[in-house]
């Protein structure tokens, strides 16, 4: 046993790969294993008589996925709302991260980061629907809504078309809430980790040259924060893009890509045509990644 531990002292090269092993083996066998099946299966198609799937290679699921109108809704509908989330997370998330990396005291900063980090800790299923039951109609917020005689507020929000619906909960804007709400600190904390790499040296150096606030945030602060916005667009964007259950709770039951996924492999059984949707956000996803490392949002994680 010594001589074992001799060698792998002296070839520390053979102890890493022995150390990662496990992972790899995990992340090559169960992960990509699983990928590479899919993206198999989705050159299947399956039998519009018998419901039997045909193991010969073919395109017809992705003829189907890209043919078929309500399918191209469904990928559009999926992006759109990742979109507007990620930008829509950004603009909250990021005065929150300037004031933890620039403004907040050695006493509130940990009080900050708590806030942050407390609804993490929080059942997913259970933050859902403790939203859905806030924005119902009988819910907390319709009541104060109606105690401050604001309710024409929500009124106006729930007539106007596509975002709107008889009720908060039963709306794409009510889903759009909810979804900022649950990955907001996936957005806030990468920007707070590329706030706190700038040189404080940077920032007096643009004060002494006369520069101004304005100024210093346009051309110091927001280009060297730009990775960590990034960073975090990528959890906000990705995790938006392949979430199946808020939908299916939160909103006027419109089909998601994660909904569409679920649906075609459990109830219709057309695995094909779930494993065709499922390479949607998985290029997508790699699309994203290849530009986001070219901005350096990597170094931010």
């Amino acid at each position: 046993m010594q001589r074992v531990f001799s060698y792998l002292y002296y070839n520390k090269s053979i102890a890493l790969l022995l150390l990662l092993a496990p992972m790899l083996i995990w992340l090559g066998v169960i992960y990509l294993g699983s990928l590479f099946s899919l993206l198999l299966q989705s050159f299947f198609s399956i039998d519009a008589f018998s419901g039997v799937i045909k193991k010969e290679f073919t395109l017809e699921s992705y003829s189907d996925l890209l043919k078929q109108p309500t399918n191209l809704d469904i990928i559009l509908r999926t992006v759109s709302m990742a979109f507007c989330v990620t930008i829509s997370s950004a603009i909250i998330a990021f005065p929150i991260a300037y004031y933890m990396a620039m403004q907040a005291g050695s006493k509130i900063k940990p009080l900050l980061y708590l806030g942050v980090m407390l609804p993490l800790w929080s059942s997913y299923l259970v933050k859902v629907y403790s939203w859905k039951m806030i924005m119902a109609k009988e819910g907390i917020l319709n009541w104060f809504l109606e105690q401050s005689s604001l309710t024409w507020i929500l009124d106006s929000l729930l007539a106007i078309p596509v975002i709107g619906g008889p009720s908060l909960s039963f709306s794409y804007l009510g889903m759009f809430v909810v979804f900022v709400y649950i990955w907001l600190p996936y957005m806030i904390l990468p920007i707070q980790a590329s706030l706190e790499r700038i040189p404080k040296s940077l920032l007096e150096a643009s004060e002494d040259l006369g520069a101004g606030q304005f100024f210093t945030f346009r051309k110091i602060i927001l280009p060297l924060a730009l990775p960590g916005v990034v960073a975090g667009s990528i959890f906000t964007f990705s995790l938006t893009l392949g979430d199946y259950i808020i939908p299916s709770i939160i909103g006027n039951s419109s089909y998601f890509i994660g909904m569409a996924v679920y649906t075609h492999q459990g109830t219709a059984g057309n695995i094909p045509l779930a494993a065709a949707f499922s390479m949607v956000p998985i290029l997508i996803m790699f699309l994203y990644l290849s530009l986001a490392k070219r901005m350096g949002a990597f170094n931010a994680l």
